[in-house]
C-alpha cells in the first residue's frame, strides 16, 4: 500500500504524512496554519515570545544574583566568626578550651546568631564541646552526613541552609581543622538568621518582575507600532487592490518600497494582460458574429423569396439558428466583460432613468407608467452595456405583460451585493411555470411576439457576474423579478 503525501493545495496533512512528521514539526505546522496566517500577528507573537523569554531569564538571573550576593555577605560574617573561634580556641589531647567571643548577638539568647565547637564521635556524628550563649540549650542543626562531607573536603568551609531553634531560617557554615596540641580534628560551626536576606530577595524579586513586566509591555507596544508602521505599505496595497476590484480605480498608482514594488508591478501587468485577453475575446466574438450572421442572412433572403415547403423550413430553422447565435454570442461577450469587471463602475439610477424614459415611449400606446426608485450612490460592479441589457430585458418584459403599471426598486443588500426588484400589474406567472420561463427559447404565450430569449439572456448575464435571478408573485398583481448583482462601493 502506498502512502499518501500531504495535500499541498489545502495544507492538510494526510495520515501518512502526519505519522512521519515529528511532534515539533507538526506543532510548527499547526502554528503556521493557525496563528501565523496574519503577518502582523505572526511577527508580534514571535517578538512577544523572544521578549518574554529574555525578560524571564533576566528576572531569574537578577533575582538569583541578588540572593547569592546576600548569602555571600552572610558567608563572610560566618567565616569571620569561625576564624575568631579557631584563633581563640586552645586544645590539648584531652581538653579543648573555647572562650566566649566578644559578640553581643552570640551572648544574647536566641538572637539569631550562633556558634558551636564539636569533635567527631567516631560513629559518623559529632559531640558538641562548647556553644554560644545565644543558642541556649539547643544545637546548631546539621545534616546527618556532616562529618563525612567535612572529611571529604578537609579544611574547606561547607555552607547550607537550615531552620533555627525558634523556626527562623538559618545560613550555616561548618569547617574542620586540626589545632596545635591535638590530633583529633575540631569542627567549628557558625549560623546566622537569613530572614532579612530572604525578605530583601522577595522585595527585589517583586520590584524586578514588576519592572520587567512594564518593560515587556512597553517593548510589545513598540514592536506592534513598528510592525504596524512597517507593514503599512502592504495595507495600502491591499486597499488599492480592493479599489481596483470594486471599480474605484483601474490600476495601482502609488509608489511602494523596493520590497513590495515588484508585487504592485506584477499586479498591474496582470491587469494589463487581462485587458488584452478580454479585447482579443471581444474581437474574436465580433468576427464570429459577422462570419455566422452573413451566411444566415443570405439564406433568409433566399428563402423569403419563395413560398415552398423547403423554403419555409429553411426560413424557420435559419431564424432559430440566428436566435441561438445571438444568444451564445451575447453570453460569450457577457462572460468576457464579467471577467474584465475590475475597475468598471456603472451608476444604477442613470441606467434606470434611461430605460424608463425609453420604454415609456415604446409602450406609449398602453400608457404604461414606470415608477422607479434607487439611491443616488448605488452602482453596479460591471459594464454599463451589460446592466442596460439586463434591466432593459426585465423592464421591457414587465411593460409587455403589464396592464398599465411597472414598479422598480433598487438598493444595496450588504456584502458587496445590490438587489433590483421589477414588478408589474399584469396576469403574473403560475409558480409551476416560473422555472421554465428562465430556459432558453421558452415562451409562456406563443401568440405574444418575441423569441423567448429575454429572461434566459438576463439569467445568463446575471450568472456571468456571479448574481442570481428569482421569480415570485408581486403584491400589485403580476410577476416580481428579483435580481441580485455585485455592487460597487460608494
Amino acid at each position: 500500500m502506498s502512502e499518501t503525501p500531504a495535500d499541498e493545495t489545502t495544507g492538510v496533512e494526510t495520515p501518512a504524512a502526519a505519522g512521519s512528521a515529528t511532534p515539533l514539526s507538526r506543532g510548527w505546522r499547526r502554528w503556521q496554519l493557525g496563528a501565523g496566517r496574519s503577518l502582523t500577528r505572526r511577527l508580534v507573537l514571535l517578538a512577544a515570545a523572544w521578549i518574554a523569554a529574555a525578560l524571564v531569564i533576566t528576572g531569574l538571573v537578577l533575582t538569583s544574583q541578588f540572593q547569592e550576593s546576600g548569602l555571600r555577605r552572610l558567608g563572610g560574617v560566618l567565616n569571620q566568626t569561625i576564624d575568631t573561634l579557631a584563633l581563640r580556641t586552645t586544645a590539648a589531647p584531652t581538653k579543648v578550651v573555647v572562650p566566649q567571643i566578644l559578640d553581643e548577638r552570640t551572648q544574647q539568647p536566641l538572637s539569631g546568631k550562633y556558634w558551636s565547637v564539636a569533635e567527631p564521635d567516631g560513629n559518623g556524628g559529632f559531640r558538641v564541646l562548647a556553644r554560644s550563649l545565644s543558642i541556649w540549650d539547643s544545637d546548631i542543626p546539621a545534616p546527618s552526613n556532616l562529618v563525612e562531607r567535612l572529611n571529604a573536603g578537609f579544611g574547606q568551609t561547607l555552607t547550607y541552609n537550615d531552620v533555627g531553634p525558634i523556626g527562623e531560617p538559618l545560613r550555616v557554615a561548618a569547617t574542620m581543622k586540626i589545632l596545635p596540641g591535638r590530633q583529633t580534628p575540631i569542627i567549628f560551626l557558625a549560623a546566622i538568621d537569613r530572614s532579612e536576606i530572604d525578605a530583601d530577595t522577595r522585595d527585589f524579586a517583586t520590584l524586578t518582575w514588576i519592572s520587567l513586566a512594564l518593560l515587556g509591555l512597553g517593548l510589545m507596544a513598540a514592536v506592534f507600532i513598528q510592525v504596524r508602521i512597517g507593514l503599512n505599505p502592504l495595507y495600502d496595497l491591499r486597499v488599492e487592490i480592493a479599489n481596483v476590484r470594486h471599480g474605484k480605480a483601474a490600476r495601482i498608482e502609488r509608489s511602494y518600497p523596493i520590497e513590495i514594488a515588484p508585487l504592485a508591478e506584477q499586479v498591474n501587468r496582470l491587469l494589463d494582460h487581462n485587458q488584452e485577453v478580454v479585447e482579443r475575446q471581444r474581437t474574436h466574438v465580433g468576427n464570429l458574429a459577422h462570419a455566422l450572421k452573413t451566411p444566415l442572412s443570405v439564406m433568409l433572403a433566399e428563402a423569403d423569396g419563395r413560398d415552398e415547403p423547403l423554403a419555409n423550413l429553411v426560413r424557420r430553422q435559419t431564424e432559430v439558428m440566428k436566435g441561438q447565435v445571438d444568444h451564445h454570442l451575447r453570453r460569450a461577450r457577457a462572460a468576457a466583460r464579467a471577467a474584465h469587471g475590475l475597475g468598471e463602475r456603472t451608476p444604477v439610477p442613470e441606467v434606470l432613468d434611461e430605460m424608463a424614459v425609453m420604454l415609456e415611449r415604446v409602450f406609449q400606446s398602453k400608457d404604461v407608467e414606470i415608477d422607479w426608485r434607487a439611491p443616488d450612490e448605488l452602482a453596479f460592479l460591471g459594464e454599463r452595456q451589460d446592466l442596460q441589457e439586463i434591466l432593459g430585458n426585465l423592464i421591457e418584459n414587465a411593460c409587455k405583460w403589464s396592464k398599465r403599471r411597472v414598479r422598480i426598486s433598487a438598493g444595496a443588500s450588504g456584502l458587496g451585493q445590490m438587489i433590483v426588484v421589477v414588478e408589474d400589474d399584469g396576469p403574473g406567472l403560475p409558480e409551476d411555470q416560473r422555472e421554465g420561463a428562465l430556459k432558453r427559447g421558452q415562451r409562456m404565450d406563443e401568440e405574444a411576439p418575441g423569441s423567448g430569449l429575454g429572461l434566459s439572456i438576463v439569467d445568463d448575464l446575471t450568472r456571468a457576474y456571479g448574481g442570481r435571478l428569482t421569480l415570485a408573485a408581486s403584491d400589485i398583481g403580476g410577476l416580481k423579478v428579483i435580481l441580485e448583482l455585485p455592487a460597487a462601493d460608494g
